[in-house]
């Protein structure tokens, strides 16, 4: 744990310290996010957060391999280029759509190649465990597809949530703890290989994640932009895969509940994949296309509700950390008793979400 914690502070500081000349560097090149009916700024912001989130990356990986705790992660480095080599194409994808707009199938066309890359170096999805009805081995077409699809679901996922100041970075941040913790229980009992690039990337993208965090919450004077949204998903794709989909060990893929390790990411990313089911289905619906952007997320709707900013973010990453906590504590405990204490949490959570903005009201009429 030592040496993840390390890797996770180098992440955080080298992110953190590379925002400031970032900023500079957008400003100049006029790489600008300015406002818009569907932004929340009243004035032009830089988009090139994504740069900071991937030298974070960089710099994290670049650590860990100096760490000699590590060493089975980089004995077979494969797995690691290749999140790196992914990383770079789905940055570089968001980057020009962030510099000078692309079509969406051209931008979908970079999230593919993202995740094939990945799928060349042998990270993809094989074992696909279902609760109560056991597991199997995907054939390498099937494994390969389901993978490409797990990565641009991600890559969407946080890139429609990435709407209010702080959100996208504190949900991946709080989901990929929980991921790494997850991960690190199964190295902990010797049921996840110690070569598993899994927990290494999600401490990483944690670790980026929380050094970006102070200079995009509301109000923020950096975005992460596309480059950053789509690297993100990637990373939490690689994570997922890697430790939910190649082992078949029963401890991964049971806890008090049956849960499939595969399974465990969806509780985890309810939020934001909630939020792309609902925005699939409610396109769909209207015949516009899946990539028409719109105003009905879920960040907006909790804003036409009457909270604030600042409120709708916090609710959200509440929500992100009971799930987390909802799949976190069976997996540590073997029991599943911490879900009294969670449903009572996520009861509260709902009544103030649902009431804080009425009481509000009333409060300002007396």
């Amino acid at each position: 744990m030592r040496d993840y914690l390390i890797v996770m502070a180098v992440s955080i500081a080298a992110t953190a310290a590379s925002v400031p000349w970032l900023r500079s560097l957008s400003r100049r090149v006029g790489a600008m996010a300015h406002p818009s009916d569907r932004s929340v700024h009243a004035t032009a912001t830089p988009v090139l957060g994504g740069a900071a989130l991937f030298i974070g990356l960089l710099a994290g990986v670049g650590v860990a391999a100096l760490l000699p705790d590590l060493d089975p992660v980089f004995q077979t480095p494969s797995n690691v280029i290749g999140v790196l080599v992914a990383a770079a194409v789905m940055f570089v994808t968001g980057l020009v759509d962030d510099i000078r707009d692309v079509s969406p199938p051209a931008k979908l066309a970079g999230m593919v190649l993202s995740g094939s890359v990945l799928t060349l170096v042998g990270l993809t999805v094989i074992y696909f465990r279902v609760p109560f009805l056991g597991f199997t081995v995907l054939p390498p077409d099937l494994s390969a597809l389901v993978s490409v699809l797990w990565v641009v679901v991600m890559a969407n996922a946080v890139n429609l949530i990435d709407g209010l100041d702080g959100l996208a970075a504190g949900i991946v941040a709080i989901a990929s703890l929980a991921f790494f913790l997850y991960g690190w229980r199964l190295l902990d009992v010797g049921v996840l290989d110690p070569s598993n690039v899994g927990p290494l990337i999600a401490i990483v993208t944690a670790g980026a994640c929380i050094g970006f965090l102070p200079f995009n919450i509301n109000p923020a004077s950096i975005f992460m932009g596309d480059s950053g949204a789509l690297l993100l998903g990637l990373l939490l794709a690689s994570s997922t895969i890697a430790v939910g989909g190649q082992s078949d060990d029963p401890f991964s893929g049971q806890s008090w509940f049956f849960f499939a390790p595969l399974v465990i990411p969806l509780f985890i990313l309810g939020v934001p994949l909630l939020d792309t089911a609902f925005a699939i289905v409610r396109r769909a619906t209207r015949r516009s296309g899946v990539a028409t952007a719109d105003k009905a997320h879920l960040h907006h709707r909790l804003m036409d509700l009457g909270h604030g900013h600042r409120r709708t973010v916090a609710i959200l990453w509440a929500w992100t950390a009971l799930l987390s906590a909802f799949v976190l504590i069976p997996v540590f405990t073997n029991r599943g008793n911490g879900i009294v204490p969670l449903g009572l949490l996520a009861l509260g959570l709902a009544l103030f979400t649902v009431f804080a903005p009425r009481l509000g009201e009333l409060r300002a009429r007396s």
